[in-house]
């Protein structure tokens, strides 16, 4: 008996594999791409001091750059085609151009820097040296330092109010909060907070500054315009994240030895709620209309997805077990990219990002892609 080659149903399978294929490839693309343009994440790998250039369309490490020892304070210029941070290990800053995936500067700032902040029109950055007790400016087009100004000892964290009128340092040695002038670094006030200042949340008005007191295990509460301490609110362990609600109503502040997201009213700047939040609640993002958390619990190796409004853990995202899915191991820095349909998590157990699908607030792993050893900090460039 002879059999017939069935060609229609031939045609029929082929034409819903080609449209199966199309449909996952447009799941894994950005929505918002157009030809020609590049989105890509900068993963700042530890162990090896050196970046691991992600492709986010193709969802693959397109190039390992090395920077020096212990890269951290990834940031992504605002206006130029670059990526920035600093060799904690080495004292310097190092940029790197995002179309040719080099190194094109490395700037001396002294011993310790851990981070990088930029003015608001991109002109100028700012860091930090805690090993030297000093803050630089430094000019994003000549890379030339620009000023250099005093500040007490161990200097961590300098931040740049949103209006680009001051920088805003902590001294975790000193306990003290510093505003210098953001266009000379005149130092304006230097102003007593809680033990071991580390974090700063500054209110889009400029008005207020709130700063994660890891010693005293507080949040410090500062009026810019006074220069004055405003309060020192409890919690009920170490801070670690604070991430600000962009309108700047609300704080959210991970206590990871707690189990616990702590809420702050910056308006009245009192502690207004709480919630019990997983295993380990390390780091996190906010969506662009402030409507929801997404929480790294380092832990559950999870992404907790949490709504603003209500303070409660959303069902969205829950895997058939009613948990949120496994997204690599030790998830910490959390990032989303522009369009807000991609969730990107670094891996610091597992050495790997992981690339999360958001769709109507459900989260997808869609991969994990090895990067290099002890990945900790994260940028994203789109060019």
């Amino acid at each position: 008996m002879r059999w017939r080659i069935p060609y229609r149903l031939l045609i029929v399978v082929a034409i819903l594999v080609g449209l199966a294929a199309r449909e996952i490839a447009m799941q894994q693309k950005p929505s918002f791409l157009r030809p020609g343009l590049k989105l890509s994440a900068y993963v700042a790998d530890v162990g090896d001091g050196a970046v691991s250039v992600v492709d986010l369309v193709s969802l693959s490490v397109r190039a390992t750059v090395p920077v020096g020892p212990e890269p951290s304070g990834l940031r992504a210029h605002p206006t130029r085609k670059e990526i920035w941070g600093v060799s904690t290990g080495g004292g310097y800053l190092w940029i790197l151009d995002a179309p040719t995936d080099r190194v094109v500067a490395r700037i001396p700032v002294g011993a310790a820097p851990y981070a990088v902040d930029f003015s608001p029109d991109g002109r100028r950055a700012y860091v930090a040296a805690s090993g030297a007790n000093v803050v630089l400016a430094i000019d994003c087009q000549s890379r030339a330092i620009l000023t250099t100004a005093r500040t007490g000892r161990g200097p961590w964290l300098a931040r740049v109010t949103p209006d680009g009128k001051l920088v805003v340092v902590t001294n975790r040695d000193d306990a003290t909060l510093q505003v210098f002038d953001a266009e000379t670094l005149a130092l304006r006030a230097t102003i007593p907070v809680a033990a071991g200042p580390a974090q700063i949340a500054i209110l889009p008005d400029s008005s207020t500054a709130f700063v994660s007191a890891t010693t005293a295990n507080q949040v410090s509460v500062v009026d810019l315009r006074r220069n004055a301490l405003l309060s020192n609110l409890p919690l009920p362990g170490k801070p670690e994240a604070l991430l600000l609600k962009p309108d700047g109503g609300e704080l959210y502040v991970t206590v990871p030895g707690a189990h616990e997201l702590a809420i702050i009213n910056t308006w009245t700047h009192e502690l207004t709620d709480s919630m019990l939040l997983g295993s380990m609640p390390l780091d996190g993002t906010i969506s662009p209309d402030g409507s929801t958390l997404y929480i790294g619990d380092s832990a559950a190796n999870r992404i907790l997805v949490v709504d603003s409004a209500y303070h409660t853990l959303r069902s969205a995202g829950l895997g058939a077990a009613g948990v949120p899915p496994n997204v690599g191991s030790r998830p910490g820095i959390c990032e989303l990219v522009p369009s807000g349909d991609l969730l990107l998590a670094v891996d610091e157990g597992s050495n790997d990002l992981a690339v999360i699908r958001i769709r109507q607030q459900d989260l997808v792993l869609i991969t994990l892609v090895p990067v290099g050893n002890s990945p900790r900090d994260l940028a994203i460039k789109l060019y």
